[in-house]
């Protein structure tokens, strides 16, 4: 049987959830915190160690500046909201991605989080925000490179923003499209994919037990034929 270590998402669908609703795009990323709420108890009970999701990627940079105020404000609000909910719970909170480019605001909240969850043990909570596989492969290499080490499979992933993290075991992407969508690339290379048609206001734990189930049976090859 598989041992489960990390579980990685991709959100995909709240836009579109919201429009098929007859509402708007804001109101699919507001039902979406909802789902990533009843995901990560899911993750505590069953004692998941490690979630991660993909929240803002580089690329969203070119949606409508509305949008993109409107999730800042959403996160902003959020962890305002249950900071005390998060320590109570024992959830430690990582970022994962390029927060210099991020508004001050973001940052402070981002960073205080990081800061009094950093000695949690129950379960790792990953946020990609403005996260780009690229990107991140670029910061490697240049990290690298300061260090005048040479490029190896090792540095390569220890100089990565998951350095400290093992590779996710499974990535679930809602929405229907099957891509990865510059997540990850490194980290997924022999990870379990699982796409679903469901958007992720949609998803649930009961969606989440399923994959699980199937993925312990599976048998893991790594790359071998």
């Amino acid at each position: 049987m598989n041992k489960l270590n990390h579980v990685a998402f991709i959100m995909d669908g709240n836009g579109r959830w919201g429009k098929k609703k007859n509402k708007s795009r804001n109101k699919g990323h507001l039902e979406g915190v909802k789902t990533v709420e009843k995901i990560v108890e899911a993750a505590r009970k069953i004692k998941i160690p490690i979630v991660t999701f993909y929240v803002f990627s580089t690329e969203n940079w070119k949606r409508p500046q509305k949008e993109i105020n409107f999730l800042f404000n959403l996160i902003k609000v959020y962890f305002k909201k249950e900071l005390k909910n998060v320590i109570k719970n024992d959830i430690k909170i990582n970022i994962l991605g390029n927060t210099s480019k991020l508004p001050i605001a973001i940052k402070n909240i981002l960073n205080d989080l990081i800061k009094k969850t950093k000695k949690n043990r129950s379960l790792i909570v990953n946020l990609a925000i403005n996260y780009g596989a690229k990107e991140e492969l670029k910061d490697s290499f240049k990290k690298i490179n300061i260090k005048k080490s040479k490029i190896s499979e090792e540095n390569i992933r220890n100089n990565l923003y998951t350095s400290r993290l093992p590779d996710p075991d499974i990535l679930i992407r809602t929405g229907g499209h099957k891509r990865l969508s510059n997540f990850m690339l490194w980290q997924l290379a022999y990870s379990e994919i699982y796409f679903l048609k469901k958007l992720w206001p949609d998803f649930n734990p009961k969606d989440l037990t399923k994959i699980i189930k199937l993925f312990k049976k599976t048998k893991r090859n790594y790359g071998a034929i």
